[in-house]
């Protein structure tokens, strides 16, 4: 059946006044809650009842998208034109500071000018000096060109450079030109700084000296190193050879120009022992002629000496080297010799 009133079946009937102001306030919640920061309102409070207040208007809101509603509303925006309308009148009147109007000119600009800069050097006075000529063969009537120093910090052509400053020339109609040159303090004393416009041949002329660094007169100089080198760029000095003292004298008893050295030394011969002591390969050679054995070693004094018996040094005296004993038959030459008889070999000790 085909209704001409009410609303579509199952639409669940047309919205009432009350359900309209519910919905718009609930757009409008969502609206304010992505265009305005609560926590900059200086008239958004919340209490102690975890409930929201208007400071202006003294109302009480229930939670953030009421209050977001109310400050949309008629009474909280009159309320703030009153108050901003109290506070100009109350507040006094203050002079405004006078601004001065400049007044932009706009030239059309013809291009650059010609110029010409030249390097000297005084030899007197050790000083660098720059001398530009600028040609403006179309410059206005009556004007004269300008000047000025610029450091790297103003200019935004180029990035900053502490080492450099830019000079800047300016005339009508033509563009503004730079040039960079050192940041060295400049001698503006007046025969060495000048400028000059010739208006006959349309040529301005500015001459700049630099002023000459002090030499460093308190700066220490630096030690040479330990290899004898110094600072850089200075050539080293060679070390003197170490002095040479007179040789030493030969000892007692050998010829000159015979090898020094130690010779070399036999292991000591345990007493009471019946291995033979071990062949030397460097040891001494036979006895010659004409010369004493040596000493035999002495006799054990008991059968008990071997217990007692520490090869080290005793009482801080040298080990005694002990040589091994000459053949039977050499000895034996050397006892009829003398009258001498060696004394029979010691018995081997007990060891029970």
């Amino acid at each position: 059946m085909d209704r001409e009133w009410g609303s579509k079946p199952r639409s669940g009937g047309a919205a009432s006044a009350q359900n309209e102001a519910i919905d718009r306030r609930e757009r409008l919640r969502r609206l304010a809650l992505g265009t305005i920061d609560l926590a900059k309102d200086p008239y958004f409070m919340r209490n102690h009842l975890g409930s929201y207040e208007c400071k202006l208007c003294l109302t009480l809101h229930n939670n953030e998208g009421n209050y977001m509603a109310h400050t949309q509303g008629k009474r909280h925006q009159t309320y703030l034109a009153k108050r901003a309308a109290r506070e100009a009148k109350d507040a006094p009147a203050q002079p405004q500071p006078h601004k001065r109007k400049v007044s932009v000119r706009k030239t059309v600009k013809i291009g650059r000018p010609g110029y010409r800069v030249t390097k000297q050097f005084d030899g007197e006075t050790k000083q660098r000096s720059l001398l530009f000529q600028i040609e403006y063969p179309e410059i206005e009537d009556n004007a004269k060109p300008r000047h000025r120093f610029m450091s790297s910090v103003e200019q935004r052509v180029q990035p900053y450079e502490k080492r450099y400053q830019y000079l800047l020339f300016a005339a009508e109609p033509y563009e503004i030109i730079a040039f960079k040159v050192p940041s060295t303090e400049i001698d503006k004393s007046t025969p060495k700084f000048f400028s000059h416009w010739d208006p006959d041949s349309k040529m301005f002329t500015l001459q700049l000296y630099f002023k000459v660094k002090p030499p460093e007169t308190n700066k220490p100089q630096p030690p040479p190193n330990a290899n004898g080198t110094g600072a850089p760029g200075v050539p080293s000095r060679p070390l003197p050879p170490p002095p040479r003292g007179p040789p030493p004298p030969p000892p007692q008893g050998m010829a000159p120009g015979a090898p020094m050295g130690n010779p070399p030394r036999a292991p000591p011969t345990i007493p009471g022992s019946l291995l033979p002591p071990p062949p030397m390969v460097n040891g001494p050679g036979p006895m010659p002629p004409g010369r004493a054995p040596p000493a035999p070693p002495p006799p054990p004094v008991s059968n008990n000496s071997m217990v007692n018996f520490t090869p080290v040094t005793q009482m801080g005296r040298p080990p005694t080297i002990r040589m091994p004993p000459p053949p039977q038959d050499f000895q034996g030459q050397q006892m009829q010799g003398q009258g001498l008889r060696r004394p029979p070999p010691p018995p081997p000790p007990s060891m029970g």
